[in-house]
């Protein structure tokens, strides 16, 4: 279990210029294709793109192969310090289905399918695997699917929590499915805003999270999404939030909840 003050958060950032001013930063392939300049941050972790893509065209656009050419090349050229490339996952929510016409269990054997292609192009850097489902159950069936190719202690992403971030309950109920089965292993949100964060039981669980949550809300202010300063601030927001005082959160406990 981890608390919020030692969770490794990555800033989600448009423009990847602007990573030099974050301790973190976790940054899509499609804002860095092609991209020559270095970004000067030390720990990048490189987002598939996948909800843009599936989102915005039900498939990706680029093979794994493609993929894993452009992740070697960043890395070669010393563009981006790779710390973890995610898989190309398939999202699980009603919405996604409906743009790929493909079922939770697809998109589950597609996630796996890519990871294990992503997996044999060799990089040398960790590709990191996403779990994906929509009840907690399917995140139990998908993870037993991996098998062993999560191997004790696996950085492992938690998919399709993002559209939960207001029922914060609904992402613990789900990471504490995960963890009744594996408690070993160190599992990263995507997309995790300030409201589940904010949560006990969300805190307790995660490893590391992500968020470009200060972008969207930027906008809807009417303010500029890609200002960093917006980032900065709320990065700021993200470790304020360690220093209040929380009543500790039984990991058991939710245990049983879920499991009632």
């Amino acid at each position: 279990m981890s608390g919020l003050s030692d969770l490794r958060f990555y800033c989600g950032l448009h423009q990847p210029g602007d990573a030099g001013t974050f301790e973190r930063a976790f940054i899509s392939i499609n804002r860095l294709r092609g991209r020559r300049k270095p970004v000067a941050c030390a720990d990048v972790v490189i987002d598939s793109g996948a909800f843009v893509e599936l989102e915005k065209w039900g498939r990706y656009r680029h093979s794994v192969e493609e993929y894993a050419d452009e992740l070697r090349r960043l890395h070669a050229a010393g563009v981006v310090n790779i710390t973890a490339a995610v898989a190309q996952d398939y999202m699980c929510e009603p919405f996604m289905l409906a743009k790929t016409g493909l079922t939770v269990q697809d998109h589950q054997r597609l996630t796996i399918e890519r990871y294990n292609a992503l997996l044999a192009c060799g990089l040398p850097f960790p590709i990191l695997p996403v779990l994906q489902g929509y009840a907690p159950s399917d995140y139990v069936r998908h993870l037993r699917a991996y098998g062993d190719r999560l191997p004790h202690g696996a950085w492992v992403g938690v998919g399709s929590v993002c559209k939960r971030n207001s029922r914060p309950e609904q992402i613990v109920a789900v990471l504490c499915a995960i963890l009744r089965e594996r408690p070993d292993l160190r599992l990263h949100g995507f997309g995790v805003k300030i409201t589940a964060l904010m949560h006990p039981g969300v805190r307790s669980m995660l490893y590391s999270a992500d968020s470009l949550a200060w972008s969207f809300a930027a906008r809807k202010q009417g303010r500029n999404g890609n200002d960093p300063a917006e980032a900065r601030a709320f990065v700021d927001r993200v470790r304020a939030a360690a220093a209040q005082a929380i009543t500790p959160w039984q990991l058991p406990m939710l245990w049983e909840r879920a499991a009632a």
